[in-house]
């Protein structure tokens, strides 16, 4: 059987370990979709291209090999560029192939023909469109290295039509354009001498001679010497903090040694994005609450793998005259808004386990000050506690998360996508274990769930995953519960229900006074999951979430997915913050 530019590109998929595509099928792209099945890549098609995106997103956070997705020309590329922005913030790795129309009609009006390149370049590291079948693997080569290389991110790979089915069936094709017998005229023999010439281009290698290098991944290295100043700056602390974030985490089959490295430098660790769930629920040395206030009394703060953004102020949020050090993989996040006293450009994950190979003394008072931050965090738990035990007109969110997190499994995935409730439930959730957080990370996009969740759970199907809903994001991504169904991705998701977008309501109210775009509807969420074929619960009562979660549970082991539709009651828990 002759070879087809789709069956070459599902080779290559094939040798580089990619076991799922996501995709939406379309014209374009058929080929390519056919051959990742010949070769036993499992196709997941979605109902939806920016879920396909998402999905790529969370395979490629959870394994560490890049995540790849598959969409049609024109409105197929429009619809992933949010979640493409996404994945470019949060510095995942993926690469998404995208259909175009024919080489030699491109830029002459054909159908969902327009300039995807330099509409996307923007939202990825790199774009290129393959015109040979000879450009096929370099090509491919070139996205999996730029992708997980340095900063990773997302890369765009067009693929015209006719470079995607076999020679032989696109010069067929391209003969029969002309309608009817070769005409003899001047003009008509130049244009056929110009496609058979474009054709013979275009299709110049012989694809069954090509075979793919391994991607050559470089990632900046710790500086021994700046490793070395770190050692003498931490023997010299007295109140230092380790502030550990999402890019921490890129090191996916290294996290086991992160854990450990961070545990014996004993330093008190915040987790913060993916990173939430390193150390699991219980280790002695996280702290989960009132961190405003240990980096403003903390005399060294060691951040790896974030910037310092708004989510520490710009950087005011740290003492002053605090040491900061700052590993990052970028050099703009290095130094955003605050120049540290020693930055190194390197893998956070990397220097931080070489970092804990090193012996120094930790200083007696480290104890002292590792207690008062428990104590200070312990007080704020029993806080959220009397709180959980408020009663409110429906469920209390706080007493619903507090359940909940007594249903999780050790090896639980949780895919918070919302606003409200989930900035809610990082207070009372507590992951389990590393790579078990998935968020949207610092595009704070919504809508990021049942693609996160469908990537989750077949990187890891063994695993419970749960979708955490507000209301407000469940309506971005509810119809992939019919992907659920289909393809027996038998997640959990809940949908906190106060019917209104609460997290913008909270400030608008309060400052201006109308509560305008911001009130929804008690939507009978449930009922649309089992539309698709899903199965859904109501919960209004306290007393029954135990028995609706032991349910849910239960159903779910059989393979059918489930929506939780949780009417929320009204609390003041998160009162004050802001959304802007």
């Amino acid at each position: 059987m002759e070879l087809s530019g789709g069956d070459v590109i599902a080779k290559v998929l094939k040798d580089y370990r990619i076991s799922n595509i996501f995709t939406l099928s379309g014209g374009h792209i058929s080929p390519i979709l056919v051959g990742c099945k010949r070769a036993g890549i499992n196709v997941v098609d979605v109902r939806n291209e920016a879920n396909a995106v998402f999905a790529a997103d969370a395979t490629a956070r959870i394994t560490g090999i890049p995540g790849v997705a598959v969409v049609t020309a024109g409105p197929g590329v429009t619809n992933t560029i949010t979640a493409l922005k996404n994945a470019q913030m949060a510095q995942s790795p993926l690469v998404l192939f995208g259909g175009s129309a024919a080489t030699v009609i491109k830029g002459r009006g054909s159908l969902q023909d327009i300039d995807q390149i330099s509409l996307l370049k923007s939202t990825v590291k790199f774009a290129v469109t393959v015109n040979r079948n000879c450009d096929i693997i370099p090509a491919i080569e070139h996205a999996f290295e730029a992708a997980k290389s340095g900063v990773p991110g997302p890369v765009f790979v067009e693929c015209p039509i006719d470079i995607l089915y076999d020679e032989t069936m696109v010069r067929l094709w391209y003969e029969a354009s002309g309608n009817g017998p070769p005409s003899k005229s001047l003009k008509s023999r130049i244009f056929q001498f110009y496609i058979h010439r474009h054709l013979d281009k275009i299709f110049e290698c012989d694809l069954d001679t090509m075979e793919p290098e391994p991607p050559n991944i470089t990632i900046p290295e710790p500086d021994t010497a700046k490793t070395n100043k770190a050692v003498r700056l931490l023997s010299a602390a007295e109140k230092p903090v380790l502030l550990v974030g999402s890019q921490a985490m890129l090191c996916s089959d290294s996290v086991d040694d992160l854990s450990k490295a961070v545990t014996s430098l004993g330093m008190p660790i915040y987790l913060a994005g993916m990173a939430r769930g390193l150390l699991g629920a219980t280790s002695s040395l996280q702290i989960r609450h009132h961190r405003k206030n240990a980096l403003k009394n903390a005399d060294l703060v060691m951040i790896a793998g974030m910037p310092c953004d708004f989510r520490l102020n710009y950087g005011r949020a740290i003492n002053s005259k605090a040491t900061l050090i700052s590993i990052n993989r970028s050099k703009t996040d290095l130094t955003m808004n605050r120049k540290p006293e020693l930055g190194i450009l390197a893998d956070p994950c990397q220097f931080l386990c070489n970092l804990a190979k090193h012996q120094f003394s930790k200083p007696a008072d480290w104890k002292r000050w590792i207690e008062s931050l428990r104590t200070s965090d312990k007080e704020r738990e029993e806080e959220i506690n009397d709180m959980a035990a408020e009663n409110t007109d429906l469920i209390n969110p706080l007493t619903f998360l507090k359940t909940l997190d007594s249903f999780l499994d050790d090896d639980s995935i949780l895919v918070a996508d919302g606003g409200d409730f989930v900035a809610t439930s990082s207070y009372t959730l507590r992951p389990r274990g590393p790579l078990s957080w998935l968020d949207p990370g610092v595009f704070g996009t919504l809508g990021v769930g049942a693609g996160f969740a469908l990537g989750a759970k077949l990187c890891r199907p063994e695993s419970e995953v749960w979708i955490i809903y507000g209301d407000g994001s469940a309506g971005y991504s509810l119809q992939e519960f019919d992907t659920f169904v289909r393809h027996r991705i038998p997640v959990i998701a809940v949908v906190g229900n106060d019917a209104s977008w609460a997290q913008i309501a909270r400030d608008q109210v309060e400052v201006l006074g109308d509560d305008v775009a911001t009130v929804l509807r008690r939507s009978d969420y449930h009922t649309v999951a089992e539309g698709f074929g899903g199965k859904g619960f109501l919960l209004k009562d306290a007393e029954q979430i135990r028995p609706v979660l032991e349910k849910a549970k239960q159903v779910a082991g059989k393979g059918i997915p489930v929506l939780i539709n949780v009417h929320l009651g009204k609390t003041d828990f998160r009162k004050g913050s802001i959304s802007m």
